[in-house]
């Protein structure tokens, strides 16, 4: 009994035992249960540096939503805020994700967030301020990034006491000064951007000590000395480690020397845009990691690229050398012992001959080849290993020859593919023959400057990729085909100065995004439909020289308001100019020459605001595309430069990289009437201005003085009265100056300007006295009754008409009498018997006279 009951209590307090137990483990907290709250002090931080900051435009960053209720005081659950899962301590603040949505100052603080190892402020706008100092005390950094922040001012020196930064990036800001020597204690560091700044100075040589150095992006700044200075120190051990080298576009120089090869793990070197010189070792050739190699935009003179400088590098895939005088001279069988998939080699001498050494590369996605001397003809090989060739620029060349025209498909799969690329550029050489069949997948196409012949229809066969067409100044003829509604994507139309007739499309007006249309210098006749009033974003407008005809539409100026270009010279255009031209506010050349254009200028040109306000204008005109061939690679940029040819000082000149700068109106040639509007005296940034060969009349504006821009001046051919306004005289730029065949009377005005021009400027105005057309105006000047210059001009129009008349009788007139000759037998005899008679009595004449006077003789 007493057993039994022993055995139940021992049972009942085992039970206990492990009800307790059970008890404990329940209520005992894990890792996996236990819920860790931000600490108070760096979630007041956070607040306090969230008040510092404020959204842009309104907009919702994230950030605003900090503190807030549904958060139940927890920040490591804050947008952009990580904590460490141990401690609960801040760890990481990423502002990157709210791109450009942020802005104002970075608040102190951030200094509370002792444990803070990863910091990114990027793609904000901190309005200009200087990196604050306080960065330098958040010594658990390991990353830093500040890139396109707006910042200004130096780098703070104490950066430097980072010295467990791994990652500092700082590039894209308007930093200033030089690189901080304190960076000499950031010895984890691995990465260091400061590229697209301003900095200037020198690389600090105790940066190159930094061993775990990987790579340095110094970039696009102001930088200078010699760029391989440090290599002559044995002692720097950032010679092994460095990885990637990013010097581009700044003011090192120095040459390549021999102890280049001490880069061993060298994979990127890029040092284009500096000055450098000298010579380039061959010992490059002994890097063999490096990948990418770019040099484009030096001054290596007279210096020779040959195989030994590419000996070793087997794993190189991008070479740019353009721009620097280099001559790349192979072995006609050398093959390379790199598979390129870059290939940039403007301006190197690589011809006469198309490189053969290219046949051996397998994956080209990009080639230029412009302006390297080839005069060779394309060889067909190249065509049949060019597939995969995404960018193909061979211009400004001498290359000869025809395209092919044999490829049926253009599919990547297909080897027998040709002229695959999406952006081609042919443009500047000697190619002939057709319009080959062209690839579908067209973004850019440039063949101008060439021979090519025959009709454009093919380029119907595009597809609605494409956003550029320049075929100008080839010999193409026919009419344009009404293809265009599917190229939504077209921003730029050049046919210019080809054999091209009949309308323009109208399909043209379903072009929404066309900024750019030259159809100067064909044939093409017909009125502008209003459907091209569609193309509203349109900045460049040159139809001269064709045979277009009817009123100069009113739509030009409801439609285009962004346009700067507009030039309708040498056409058949009649009326009166619209005043709706007024509305085009940019506008900066306006060429309505050579037209039969009537009534009067109208008196709304000062609202051409580019004209009469000192505005920042772009040295050209142009218009850029910017593409990917898929989402893995990198943009492909291409800039097209507007060209126009230009009526200036009298000679007819192109124009284009300066285009953007020439501010101009130019009337001349057509039936206008009346007086120039004072209105026209308000564009005081206008540069030339052409109202010759008119019939204006009144006097010269007295306010034309305030044209104060002004370098050529045209009013000749009118018949503008009175005298030349003195203010004429204040125009201290003017160049070239004709007021020629007018009824202008008077003295002409003293000063440092007029007197220097030639006296055929003020000619046949036979009232006008003074330098230099007559040495003083001492003698009276005789008024004049009428204008002998004027009579002459009307005779020599009469003179031109006369001797056109007179030739177009004669051929009349011959054929009017050979053709019955020719046709009518009977016509015919009887004229020869009527010579045949006149030529018997002249010989008989003759006999008679001869006779006669030997009579005489002998008597």
């Amino acid at each position: 009994m007493l057993i039994t009951m022993s055995g139940q209590k021992y049972s009942i307090d085992l039970l206990l035992v492990l009800f307790l137990a059970l008890v404990f483990l329940l209520e005992k907290p894990t890792e996996a249960n236990v819920i860790i709250r931000c600490k108070e002090s760096e979630r007041q931080a956070l607040l306090d540096f969230n008040q510092s900051l404020a959204a842009v435009n309104g907009s919702d960053t994230g950030i605003s939503s900090w503190g807030s209720e549904d958060d139940n005081g927890d920040c490591c659950t804050w947008t952009g805020v990580g904590c460490s899962d141990s401690t609960g301590h801040v760890v990481k603040l990423d502002l990157l994700g709210l791109i450009g949505n942020v802005t104002g100052t970075i608040s102190p603080s951030l200094l509370e967030l002792r444990y803070l190892s990863y910091l990114d402020l990027s793609f904000n706008d901190f309005n200009g301020c200087p990196i604050p100092e306080f960065i330098g005390s958040l010594r658990e950094l390991t990353n830093l990034f500040f890139s396109e922040s707006q910042f200004s001012g130096p780098i703070p020196s104490q950066l430097g006491n980072l010295s467990r930064l791994v990652t500092l990036d700082l590039s894209s800001n308007q930093l200033t000064g030089s690189i901080p020597e304190s960076f000499r204690n950031l010895v984890a560091l691995r990465e260091l951007s400061l590229k697209d700044n301003l900095l200037d100075g020198g690389i600090p040589k105790s940066l190159w000590n930094i061993c775990s150095l990987h790579s340095l992006n110094l970039r696009s700044n102001n930088l200078g000395g010699d760029v391989f200075g440090f290599l002559q120190s044995i002692s720097l051990c950032t010679t092994y480690s460095l990885e990637e080298l990013e010097l581009s576009e700044n003011q090192f120089t120095g040459s390549v020397p021999n102890e280049i090869a001490k880069l061993s793990s060298l994979q990127v070197l890029s040092l284009g845009y500096n000055r450098l010189n000298g010579t380039i070792s061959q010992d490059i050739g002994q890097l063999s990691n490096i990948s990418t190699l770019e040099l484009p935009g030096n001054s290596f003179d007279e210096v020779v690229i040959s195989e030994a400088h590419f000996s070793n590098l087997s794993n190189l895939q991008r070479l740019d050398l353009s721009d620097s005088s280099l001559a790349l001279k192979f072995n006609p069988d050398w093959i390379p012992p790199f598979q390129l998939q870059v290939i940039y080699l403007r301006s190197c001498k690589l011809g006469p001959r198309f490189p053969q050494w290219i046949r051996s590369q397998d994956m080209p996605r990009e080639i230029d080849f412009s302006a390297t001397g080839i005069s060779d003809s394309i060889p067909s090989w190249f065509w049949n290993t060019s597939f995969l060739v995404h960018n193909l620029n061979l211009s400004f060349n001498q290359i000869s020859g025809s395209l092919p025209d044999n490829c049926t498909s253009f599919s990547y799969a297909e080897n027998h593919c040709c002229i695959c690329a999406s952006f081609i550029d042919l443009s500047s050489n000697n190619l002939t023959g057709p319009l080959p069949q062209l690839p579908s997948s067209s973004v850019t196409l440039n063949l101008s400057k060439n021979k090519f012949f025959g009709s454009i229809t093919s380029i119907c066969e595009i597809s609605n990729l494409i956003s550029l067409i320049d075929l100008s100044n080839n010999l193409f003829s026919g009419v344009i085909p009404n293809c265009f509604a599917r190229w939504n994507l077209l921003t730029t139309l050049n046919l210019a100065e080809n054999n091209l007739s009949g309308s323009i499309p109208r399909s043209m007006g379903s072009l929404r995004n066309l900024r750019m249309v030259s159809l100067r210098s064909n044939s093409l006749s017909g009125r502008l439909h209003s459907s091209l009033g569609n193309c509203w974003k349109l900045k460049f407008l040159d139809l001269s020289d064709n045979k277009l005809s009817g009123n100069i539409p009113e739509w030009i100026g409801e439609s285009f308001s962004f346009l700067i270009f507009l030039s309708l010279q040498s056409n058949q255009f009649r009326g009166s100019i619209p005043h709706q031209l007024c509305e085009l506010s940019k506008v900066q050349i306006l060429d309505l020459s050579l037209n039969k254009i009537s009534g009067t200028i109208p008196q709304c040109l000062n609202n051409f605001i580019s004209m009469a306000q000192n505005v920042n204008l772009s040295r050209t005109i142009e218009h850029s595309v910017s593409r990917k061939r898929d989402p893995n690679s990198n943009f492909i940029d291409v800039n097209y430069v507007d060209e126009a040819l230009l009526t200036w000082k009298g000679k007819k000149q192109k124009y284009a990289k300066i285009l953007g700068l020439l501010l101009a109106i130019d009337l001349s040639s057509n039936k206008l009437t009346g007086e120039i509007p004072e209105q026209l005296t308000s564009l005081r940034e206008l540069v030339a201005l052409n109202l010759s060969r008119n019939i204006l009349t009144g006097n010269i504006p007295r306010k034309i003085g305030q044209l104060r821009q002004l370098q050529t001046l045209d009013l000749s051919r009118n018949k503008f009265s009175g005298s030349i306004p003195p203010s004429l005289s204040e125009l201290t730029f003017l160049g070239s100056l004709d007021l020629s065949y007018n009824y202008l009377s008077g003295k002409i005005p003293t000063g440092s300007q007029l007197q220097l021009f030639d006296p055929s400027s003020f000619s046949h105005n036979h009232g006008l006295c003074g330098p230099p057309v007559t040495p003083n105006c001492s003698e009276s000047v005789e008024k004049p009754q009428g204008q002998p210059g004027r009579y002459q001009d009307d005779f020599d129009e009469f003179r031109k008409w006369f001797y056109a008349g007179m030739g177009f009788g004669f051929v009349v007139g011959f054929w009017g009498f050979c053709v019955p000759v020719l046709f009518k037998r009977s016509w015919r005899h009887s004229y020869f018997r009527f010579l045949d008679n006149v030529k018997d009595w002249l010989y008989l004449a003759f006999l008679l006279h001869k006779a006669r006077l030997k009579r005489r003789i002998q008597a």
